[in-house]
């Protein structure tokens, strides 16, 4: 039977708008404007995860609910996924492993946490590469992780990772995933800067009002430009899944699939065109181009983004570059 670990994120770094569960507490407790101690939060796990942790035990596996506050004690928990020591010395994940890990996430952003630090852990060093590793990519097969929503308001077209992958959502049809299902396995998207994303990125912001303010970049697929970097920018999505394939009304991303080996990008440009009576018009066109890397030169100081929900600032060139099939979920 398996070792199952219960994995919760204690840390808000990730959490976008409001920490690891509602109400700016993390995991859904006590919150630092209620005049407790950060310490103190996090210590009782939220019901999902122990009705998930009930379900595994009544089938026999052997139970361990962790919280991680930092990368180290994230860190601390992947190790348990480490197979037998190679003659290259290189950490590498066992295939073979009886232990299994279930993420339980409030947002995507918690989830991708993991998976950075699990590709930060596996990834060799370019002047390691083992002959054994594909050659389209840069880190061996990740070991599948179960996937356990705390928010089931998230189920819908427009939610979460999960529910975009059509992931169970009920802690004990989680459980019967981990134990009895099978490994589901996904692109990766990895960049530059040092991350890696899941769902996606979108790249632009709005005024106050809900205008959308233009930028400029360049912007180019394998190769094929999208914007030349001169031209007034709406929006960009650069898209694994689908989580940013729709802005408002508008259809960015078409079909994106988060299994094909190729990442998507859409850019939105404002053109102005004018009607037989001489009537200017603005009209939104949409360039999409799909490959295996895509790269965004911001002409302008900072260009704000999501990147798997949570917020940043794009100040220099960065590349995103996929990774077929280097994760996995646990699927019934």
């Amino acid at each position: 039977m398996y070792d199952v670990v219960l994995l919760t994120l204690g840390s808000e770094r990730d959490a976008p708008g409001g920490g690891c569960g509602s109400g700016g507490a993390c995991c859904g407790g006590a919150s630092e404007a209620a005049g407790e101690r950060p310490e103190e939060r996090c210590e009782t796990p939220r019901v999902p995860v122990l009705a998930c942790a009930d379900a595994l035990t009544a089938r026999g596996a052997r139970v361990e609910t962790v919280t991680a506050r930092s990368d180290a004690e994230i860190d601390e928990v992947l190790a348990r996924l480490d197979g037998p020591p190679r003659a290259d010395g290189l950490t590498w994940p066992d295939p073979d492993s009886k232990t299994r890990l279930v993420v339980a996430t409030a947002s995507d952003g918690q989830l991708r946490a993991v998976l950075r630090r699990l590709v930060r852990r596996y990834a060799p060093p370019p002047s390691r590469r083992p002959a054994d590793l594909p050659g389209n990519r840069t880190v061996p097969d990740l070991p599948p992780v179960g996937v356990l929503p705390l928010d089931p308001a998230r189920s819908g077209t427009a939610g979460d990772l999960a529910a975009q992958l059509g992931l169970p959502r009920d802690p004990a049809a989680v459980a019967a995933a981990v134990l009895d299902g099978t490994a589901r396995r996904l692109d990766l998207l990895r960049n530059d800067g040092g991350s890696v994303t899941l769902d996606g990125a979108l790249l632009g912001a709005a005024d106050d009002a809900g205008r959308p303010l233009h930028w400029r970049a360049r912007i180019e697929v394998d190769g094929t430009l999208l914007s030349t970097g001169e031209e007034p920018i709406m929006a960009c999505a650069i898209g694994n899944a689908g989580g940013y394939a729709r802005l408002d009304d508008v259809v960015l991303l078409a079909d994106p699939d988060p299994s094909d080996g190729r990442v998507q990008v859409a850019v939105a440009v404002p053109v102005v065109t004018r009607s037989a009576l001489g009537r200017k018009r603005v009209r939104l066109e949409v360039r999409r181009a799909r490959g295996r890397a895509a790269a965004v030169v911001p002409r302008d100081e900072k260009v704000p983004f999501l990147d798997d929900g949570v917020e940043g600032e794009l100040s220099r060139k960065r590349s995103w570059w996929t990774e077929p099939g280097a994760w996995a979920v646990w699927t019934a």
